[in-house]
């Protein structure tokens, strides 16, 4: 994991997560696993939810006690043992929302993203001009706010220009590319930007074409998270807050429904196609 990207908070709440994964998994109590560390149930609790440290030989123990495979012990143990850096995103933090917050310090982390988009094209995708003109039209963020917002969403950016450079796919709703956002000359500017991430290696879009009357993701916009050392993770946001799916059944569901929405899209140089005819009619 790149220390360029580094955040504490978020690794935390992987490990976290694995603990309390591995734990349910194997039917024990967290009054029995305070027992292996000789501790009292909140410290479990606290470990569990990321809101403790936790330290390499704690979590080596109970992983163990919970019958984990060596391999995944030690991908953990590696993870606690991570000492503390500055978190990358502290210079956005007074305009960041807390829920935001974690989101921003696991992307950082993650190695590779799925998102499906409805309404606007996703964040790592965006122009600055793209970002200021969603973030103007919106109340989530006060005006003064929007200049700092926007620069912490292209510093979030890892598809060109990063040590460790995120593997992406994304779904978009072709009505995505009809949105006028910020006008004409916005739009072409972000119409172009979007053939030109196509084209990179670790970048795969896909347009969902409006004749598929019925997908996988015709109810909610969604996005995996996937991490070298960690489970992946599913991803819902709304208005003022988020979801996170940590359950790995409900997760592997979310994967097959990328999967599927991936089969009924268009493929990535059909897509490269309906976005430059898109591009074309604007500069007609």
């Amino acid at each position: 994991m790149s220390d360029r990207r580094s955040d504490p908070a978020a690794l935390r709440f992987l490990i976290g997560h694995d603990l309390r994964a591995s734990r349910e998994k194997a039917g024990i109590k967290q009054a029995d696993a305070a027992k292996i560390l000789g501790c009292n149930q909140p410290k479990i609790n606290y470990l569990e939810t990321g809101k403790t440290q936790q330290k390499p030989d704690e979590t080596t123990a109970l992983l163990r006690a919970y019958g984990a495979d060596v391999e995944h012990i030690d991908r953990i143990a590696s993870l606690a043992g991570q000492a503390d850096r500055t978190t990358w995103w502290a210079p956005f933090s007074d305009v960041l929302p807390d829920w935001f917050r974690t989101f921003m310090g696991l992307e950082g982390l993650a190695t590779g993203q799925f998102v499906y988009r409805s309404k606007v094209i996703p964040g790592q995708l965006q122009t600055e001009n793209y970002a200021t003109a969603v973030l103007e039209g919106g109340l989530q963020i006060a005006l003064m706010d929007v200049p700092q917002v926007v620069r912490s969403r292209m510093a979030r950016q890892r598809l060109i220009n990063d040590p460790n450079p995120l593997r992406m796919v994304a779904v978009l709703e072709e009505a995505v590319l009809d949105r006028p956002v910020g006008g004409p000359v916005v739009m072409r500017e972000q119409l172009q930007h979007l053939l030109d991430m196509a084209q990179l290696d670790n970048v795969e879009l896909h347009i969902m074409p409006t004749r598929v009357a019925v997908h996988d993701g015709i109810n909610d916009e969604f996005m995996l998270l996937d991490f070298e050392s960690a489970q992946s993770i599913g991803y819902l946001e709304f208005a003022a807050g988020a979801l996170y799916v940590q359950d790995q059944d409900q997760v592997r569901l979310y994967k097959m429904m990328a999967d599927r929405m991936r089969a009924a899209a268009l493929s990535p140089s059909e897509s490269a196609e309906v976005i430059a005819a898109r591009l074309a009619s604007l500069e007609a």
